[in-house]
């Protein structure tokens, strides 16, 4: 089988079942792949022939004038395995096949999915799906989604597989509209009749756009070589899984969502941790991790300092650094006399250190960029979870960010609370900044003791260990 590269690669594309219903998804797709600067050759495919925004219609893809790496089906199930012996007879590189209505929905779906995947082992194609909205490659701007925009090819440095269109699609939307969260590339996998998790996974290994990979799934294909590909890729980048189906009743769904599977939940939690990887159980969770490995040094060790302005959020802050394994770090003298120019109060100075009420005195900008400071410079601190209110205005938070984008010695938290608008505001402003925003301080312990598990279990040359 070639490699999945060739068609990510792809110059090429042609769209089958491009509909001349300009509101139709195959026509959309024609007019996604223009917009967003595509700049291989288009064409799509309807009986009927004529065109749309444009494009030829050609009657057949036998009748397209250039070679084919990657062909789009937007058809019934039923039109797939004929469409797709005709793909082979052309000489087509890889296949995206959209339509539900395979091996998750009964016997005569199943039939149609194996149909297609014999056509595909004896002709070499490869073949994405069934069931998904297929690929996505910032660096050239390809897509096979018919509602992507600009904005969500923009390159970035996200890898994502994924067994669910929603992945691929809503959720591309969504980091898409975050600030610094894009993709590198999107692999959807749908029902897997060819392309799985460890082709994935393998090729964003070796991807050099990537920095960091993303998995959804809902079953492993074949669990020998995940595990081995796994262990491969996490010694090169992080990788970040969700696996649902951990239930009975989430195993049920899954079965009839992608036709999955029921995978033993300890089995697979195990190979994960063996590989390295990192295992998360929701979108929220994947999102901030993601904002820390993107933005922010690995840490060298286990121990956290906390700039607070309110003690019961450092409390608590604290024992979810001690439920995570970690340590709440303890600060040199050379660091509390530091800290003691602008913290007045002796038992505030340290860890956590309680900025208020001193920076009514020497303001709140000279007050948080000291202290912070100071902490990056103590060799007993690993990172530093900065809790504080939501200001009406955001740009006191400039100076913070100039601090921590001058020392990338350690990762650093930003948590406030406020105004639901003057929280955005301040984290549009800090996350521009390259500063990872928590709701709430012990989601970034939480993302900080995900970090440091990566760093240690990967043998990171810079980690060491607490003192």
């Amino acid at each position: 089988m070639r490699p999945i590269r060739e068609i990510l690669e792809a110059q090429s594309v042609v769209v089958i079942g491009a509909s001349r219903d300009q509101e139709k998804p195959g026509a959309q797709l024609l007019k996604v792949l223009m917009e967003v600067g595509f700049a291989g050759r288009v064409a799509g495919v309807n009986p009927q022939g004529g065109e749309v925004f444009g494009l030829p219609l050609y009657s057949s893809v036998r009748d397209v004038p250039f070679d084919i790496d990657l062909a789009v089906l937007l058809i019934p199930p039923r039109f797939v395995p004929d469409a797709l012996r005709d793909c082979a007879a052309r000489g087509v590189k890889g296949a995206v096949i959209s339509a539900e209505g395979f091996a998750e929905t009964g016997t005569e779906g199943a039939a149609y999915q194996e149909d297609v995947r014999a056509i595909l082992k004896s002709s070499g194609m490869r073949g994405f799906g069934p069931n998904t909205l297929g690929l996505v490659n910032t660096k050239t701007k390809l897509t096979t989604s018919y509602f992507a925009n600009s904005r969500m090819l923009a390159p970035g440095s996200i890898g994502f597989a994924a067994q669910s269109g929603i992945f691929v699609g809503a959720l591309l939307r969504y980091l898409s509209s975050l600030d610094g969260l894009h993709l590198s590339k999107g692999i959807g996998l749908g029902n897997k009749v060819d392309v799985n998790e460890s082709d994935a996974l393998s090729f964003m290994a070796d991807d050099e756009q990537t920095k960091i990979i993303g998995l959804y799934l809902e079953d492993v294909k074949d669990g020998n070589r995940f595990a081995k590909t796994l262990k491969k890729a996490a010694a090169k980048k992080p990788v970040l899984i969700i696996k649902s189906g951990r239930t009975r009743a989430g195993a049920q769904a899954s079965a009839s969502h992608t036709a999955s599977m029921a995978v033993e939940d300890a089995v697979f939690d195990g190979i994960v941790r063996q590989a390295g990887a990192i295992r998360l159980h929701a979108i929220d969770e994947f999102v901030r991790t993601l904002k820390g490995f993107l933005n922010m040094p690995l840490p060298l060790g286990d121990r956290l300092a906390y700039v607070s302005y309110s003690g019961a959020q450092a409390i608590m802050s604290v024992d979810t650094t001690m439920e995570q394994g970690l340590q709440t770090a303890k600060l040199a003298d050379a660091t509390l006399a530091r800290i003691g120019r602008v913290i007045a109060t002796s038992s505030k100075t340290k860890n956590p250190v309680d900025i208020f009420p001193d920076w009514l005195t020497h303001g709140y900008e000279k007050t948080i960029t000291e202290v912070v400071k100071a902490l990056l410079d103590d060799r007993g601190v690993d990172g530093i979870v900065f809790i504080s209110f939501a200001e009406t205005n955001p740009d006191v938070y400039q100076s913070l960010i100039d601090v921590v984008q001058s020392d990338r010695r350690k990762p650093v938290f930003v948590s406030l609370l406020g105004d639901s608008r003057d929280k955005a505001a301040c984290e549009h402003l800090l996350e521009a900044g390259g500063l990872p925003c928590c709701d709430f301080p012990e989601q970034a312990v939480r993302v900080f003791a995900r970090m440091r598990q990566y760093a240690g279990k990967t043998g990171n040359p810079n980690s060491r260990g607490s003192s």
